[in-house]
């Protein structure tokens, strides 16, 4: 799993340059239409170890930040990790965790060690003020005389550097070091074992190895169609946030995605190396491979960088790719039927055989495996939101002609996905409802409250100052 990836960035889109996933994806099955729950890394990866959504399993945002609304999962959340460690499997994790602050993987049924070889347990749960530890980043911050190349400058904020070189980004080769030993020491116990690898790239800001930016030409960069999209008829807080990346100049801006695209090939190559170690391991051949990641990023389109409340295709799809030998009809194809992050952990368990009386958000993909499509797939998406560390409940449904957005903030969205795939034009800016949108607008209500209430959703307080919704939930029926 990486972190921040967009779907476009592999085949069949290949936006970057990425060999191992050429061959990856040829051996296994695309899926085009795979999308985030949250653009946010705790409530995505929550969703994709539970197979719920935020309003069933508890984590809405950053669980380790001083403002946090949520710590972990809520009481009495599983893990499908949890049941692959009683079914028998050992169970091994390197990288990144975020889905709760107060436990860790070796919590939730997993192997976790320490760099010194120890391991590590959780913590207690106590409701207790937050660690003001954030305060001294802001302790005797030097004036800045000038604005360098890739620098963002923000009155009494650190600067903050968007893109540059770094030979080991967020230490993401230790991590892959660390799965990569695990393949070479892991005795055969003779159970069957899972491991989970996560990297935090290509998240930003974009640091890479050179010798990766040196495959892209910056004359190749261009900028995405909408980046010319000043936004004014959306969101007030969209506009404010892209504000801030307007101080990059457009040959910046391509800098900028010339480093994410070098990021992704970078990630490629260590998910090449993981493979390489499964392929020496000998059990590629009765592996279930996924490569996948959290949310996507922006990348200059409508001028936004990085993900956010910004409700836009960019920050929500992902790349989801599953190669398992001989379990996988004519691989080498894609499916673009609608997934999401829930959709994995009944997969995962019924891949391994795995019972359980529980029930999820998500549905099974093993079905396509075969290249069938279930009956009653739901060609619906929906997402749900209350910000990342600024907070603001968001919640969208989308089909695949139209996209509505409801914002606890501003104004609501509507978006003709068929004529408007880049959702440049609101259709109910500031609230203006045109009757020919009158019956649309209500259908997407209708099945967003539908869905809000099948999930526990309680973003439905009638108090007058906060009952901001074109349609509030009692027009679903």
């Amino acid at each position: 799993m990486t972190d921040q990836q967009r779907g476009d960035s592999i085949p069949p889109y290949s936006k970057a340059k990425t060999p191992n996933l050429d061959k990856f994806c040829g051996e296994g099955l695309t899926f085009t239409k795979a999308f985030t729950i949250s653009p946010h890394c705790c409530p995505a990866r929550a969703t994709f170890f539970s197979g719920l959504y935020p309003t069933q399993h508890g984590v809405w945002n950053n669980v380790n930040v001083g403002n946090t609304l949520s710590r972990g999962l809520y009481e009495g959340v599983r893990l499908w990790s949890e049941d692959f460690s009683e079914a028998g499997y050992d169970m091994y994790y390197s990288g990144k965790w975020h889905v709760s602050d107060i436990e860790t993987p070796a919590d939730r049924g997993f192997a976790a060690y320490t760099k010194a070889g120890e391991k590590i347990s959780g913590k207690i749960y106590k409701h207790e003020k937050p660690d003001p530890y954030e305060w001294a980043r802001y302790d005797n911050l030097a004036p800045v005389a000038a604005r360098k190349e890739a620098q963002i400058i923000r009155m009494g904020y650190p600067v903050y550097t968007h893109y540059g070189i770094n030979e080991n980004p967020f230490k993401d080769n230790d991590v892959v070091n660390d799965a990569v030993k695990i393949f070479k020491e892991r005795k055969n116990s003779g159970h069957p074992w899972c491991q989970y690898v996560g990297t935090l790239g290509p998240h930003d800001p974009y640091f890479v190895p050179q010798r990766f930016l040196d495959l892209y030409d910056i004359k190749d960069i261009q900028l995405p169609a909408t980046y010319t999209d000043k936004m004014a008829d959306k969101p007030a807080m969209y506009r404010r946030i892209r504000d801030k990346f307007d101080q990059l100049p457009e040959n910046e801006q391509r800098e900028a995605i010339r480093h994410y695209l070098a990021f992704c090939s970078y990630e490629d190559y260590l998910f090449g190396r993981v493979l390489d170690a499964l392929e020496e391991s000998g059990e590629a051949e009765n592996t279930l491979v996924l490569y996948v990641s959290d949310h996507g990023d922006y990348t200059a389109e409508h001028g936004l960088w990085c993900k956010g409340l910004p409700c836009f295709e960019g920050a929500y799809r992902i790349p989801a790719v599953i190669r398992w030998p001989g379990k996988i009809k004519n691989p080498g194809r894609t499916e673009d039927s609608f997934i999401n992050l829930a959709d994995f952990a009944p997969t995962f368990l019924e891949a391994a055989g795995i019972k359980t009386d529980r029930e999820f958000a998500g549905k099974s993909l093993v079905p396509f495996f075969e290249n069938k499509e279930p009956a009653d797939w739901q060609d619906v998406l929906f997402t749900q939101s209350n910000g990342n560390e600024q907070y603001g409940i968001q919640r969208s449904v989308s089909t695949r002609e139209w996209k509505l957005v409801y914002n606890g903030f501003d104004y609501d969205e509507l978006y003709d996905l068929k004529t408007d795939p880049g959702e440049t034009k609101n259709l109910i800016a500031g609230g203006r409802v045109d009757q020919q949108y009158e019956k649309i607008i209500h259908e997407l209500f209708g099945q967003m409250w539908r869905f809000a209430k099948k999930t526990g959703d309680v973003c439905i307080n009638g108090y007058v100052m906060v009952s901001l919704a074109t349609e509030g939930p009692g027009a679903a029926g």
